[in-house]
């Protein structure tokens, strides 16, 4: 079998590269169905973007290399996309925009697309090996227990990262990097919830508040924090999940919208027979207020309380620092931090450097933007490079 182009992952970024990657193409994946991530993303409905997107939104080795990309495919060329195909999006908050229906939307319409361009797609079909002649890529194929040689003038790994195991996420494209001479940044998992050996949230699990979250290094988020059986999760958490380092505290600020202060010399005032906790339930959960009155020695009536000490709580509050155990690790992380180092590629084609013909895209690459519709963009953006300079 001979293709121009063969590309290896039929995800997000697979299939979009496919679809603008000329004719005679031949896109694989070792799934029974295209687009499984997608169909998952959002809650169902895929966060496919994001109408805030900077290049400050990722983090990188190399912070700069994803600019061009990102410039030259944006996410209004995205909407554009989705809204020619008819498919009705909202924007939820923070710039993150969703199909009203459905993710398999978004799945039916890249699929559409590579109908289009002419490009085949072949499903439980893996690759058992890749060498390169100097002109070709020969690739050995397995599926339904038969091999097939497939030489390739341009060869696009497009598998990702290895966040979510058991959808069949694997280390593939970093092996392949590696064979052809490519570096490897460090990985590990990102956008995944903590967890804490004590389980000192299990009691509250379910309990959701909005907090300002930072870890050591890196920016704070304003989102909600959610309390599980294993730890801390929410939009918040799994942010600054990005920026953690195992042994760092996390920095939270519990009541980012109330001056709380002032709150509580106000029910001191109003109410002074009341207990500080239910003082305190009026802008926190009470639940989440009984599991820290202890740690932070919240005890009494209103009226006990000084103004030395509610200015100590309201500093407590606002800076609650607590050490995670760890994460969920790559079983729940919705990406994987870190991957092929970026210096080993062209930021305007994803071209390996080293390998003409070899190309990188989405999550496989040190790319890794926040959580809300930026690693879709990014996988857009990557496949769209790519595409167009292998058509």
């Amino acid at each position: 079998m001979r293709v121009r182009t063969l590309i290896i992952g039929a995800g997000a970024a697979g299939m979009f590269c496919a679809a603008n990657a000329g004719p005679d193409v031949l896109i694989v994946d070792h799934a029974k169905k295209p687009g499984e991530k997608i169909r998952i993303s959002g809650g169902g409905r895929c966060n496919f973007t994001n109408l805030d997107l900077k290049a400050s939104n990722y983090i990188s080795r190399n912070p700069h290399f994803a600019k061009s990309a990102l410039a030259r495919y944006t996410p209004w060329d995205f909407i554009g996309l989705v809204s020619g195909h008819g498919i009705a999006w909202h924007e939820k908050t923070l710039g993150q925009l969703f199909c009203d229906d459905s993710a398999k939307d978004i799945i039916a319409m890249l699929q559409s697309e590579m109908d289009n361009a002419g490009a085949k797609l072949m499903l439980e079909t893996s690759v058992e090996a890749i060498e390169y002649d100097g002109s070709h890529y020969t690739v050995i194929l397995l599926r339904g227990g038969r091999q097939t040689v497939c030489k390739a003038e341009k060869l696009v790994i497009a598998t990702g990262g290895k966040s979510i195991p058991k959808m069949g996420a694997t280390g593939f494209a970093y092996k392949v990097a590696e064979q052809f001479g490519l570096s490897l940044t460090d990985t590990r998992p990102a956008l995944v919830p903590f967890t804490f050996s004590d389980n000192r949230f299990a009691a509250i699990s379910g309990i959701a508040t909005p907090v300002t979250a930072r870890a050591d290094q890196g920016p704070a988020f304003a989102e909600a924090m959610l309390c599980t059986h294993r730890g801390l999760s929410g939009p918040a958490m799994l942010q600054v999940s990005s920026y953690w380092q195992e042994g760092e505290d996390i920095h939270i600020d519990l009541a980012p919208t109330t001056k709380v202060t002032d709150a509580l010399k106000q029910a001191r005032k109003d109410s002074p027979r009341k207990s500080m906790t239910t003082a305190l339930g009026k802008f926190l959960p009470a639940r989440l207020v009984d599991l820290l009155k202890d740690e932070l020695s919240v005890t009494g009536n209103c009226a006990e309380w000084s103004d030395a000490r509610i200015d100590t709580l309201a500093r407590a509050l606002s800076n609650w620092s607590v050490k995670p155990t760890g994460t969920e690790g790559y079983r729940t992380a919705e990406v994987t931090l870190g991957g092929i180092d970026t210096d080993g590629l062209s930021s305007q084609t994803m071209e390996a450097k080293n390998a003409p013909g070899l190309y990188f895209i989405g999550e496989s690459v040190d790319v890794t933007g926040w959580l809300g519709g930026y690693n879709f963009q990014w996988a857009w953006a990557s496949a769209h490079a790519a595409g167009q300079s292998i058509a």
